[in-house]
C-alpha cells in the first residue's frame, strides 16, 4: 500500500506544486509538502482496498504543521486529475480558515472606548504600549502584605497592654 501511496503522492506532487517535499509519515502514510506556499496535503491507509484519507493543513513559523483542518476519504483508482482536484479544494478550505478576520472600520469598532477630550499618548519609540490594570492576583497580596505589617505593629506596639 505504501508504495502506492508514494507513486500516488508523487504524481500529485508534481501537479500541485513546482517545489515540493514528499517523505514518509509514522503511520505509513505520506506527506506533500509546499514550503512556498505554506500547506501540506497527506495520503494516509485506511484500510480498505484502494482508499485513503486525504488530509491538508498549514505549515506554522518555524516549519512545524499544525493540525489538519480538513479531511477526507477518496478512492485511489480514480484519476489523477480527479485527486488533484480534491486536492486543490481542500487546499481552498484550508486557506479560507487562515486568513484573518476582517478588522470593523473605526465608528464599528466594539471594546474599549477612550474618553471624549482626550488624546492617546503614543508609546515611547521601540518599547509597546502596555495597559496598566491591577489584577485580583496583586489585589490579594497587597492584602496579604497590610494585613502582615498590621499585625506585626498590633504584637510589637498594642499586644503588650501597657
Amino acid at each position: 500500500m505504501y508504495a502506492e501511496l508514494r507513486d500516488t503522492a508523487g504524481e500529485l506532487a508534481g501537479i500541485l506544486w513546482r517545489e515540493h517535499t514528499v517523505y514518509r509519515e509514522r503511520g505509513g502514510g505520506v506527506v506533500i509538502r509546499g514550503e512556498h506556499v505554506r500547506r501540506w496535503i497527506s495520503l494516509a491507509p485506511t484500510g480498505g482496498k484502494d482508499r485513503a484519507l486525504l488530509r491538508a493543513g498549514r505549515i506554522l513559523d518555524g516549519g512545524t504543521t499544525a493540525p489538519a483542518r480538513t479531511e477526507v476519504v477518496v478512492d485511489l483508482s480514480a484519476g489523477t486529475a480527479e485527486l488533484a482536484a480534491v486536492c486543490r479544494s481542500l487546499l481552498a478550505d484550508v486557506a479560507a480558515a487562515a486568513e484573518p478576520a476582517p478588522v470593523p472600520e473605526r465608528g464599528g469598532r466594539a471594546g474599549k472606548r477612550e474618553r471624549p477630550g482626550r488624546k492617546a499618548r503614543a508609546p515611547r519609540p521601540g518599547r509597546p504600549r502596555k495597559e496598566r490594570h491591577t489584577s485580583a492576583g496583586s489585589l490579594f497580596v497587597m492584602v496579604c502584605v497590610v494585613a502582615v505589617l498590621g499585625a506585626w505593629l498590633y504584637n510589637l506596639f498594642g499586644g503588650r497592654g501597657y
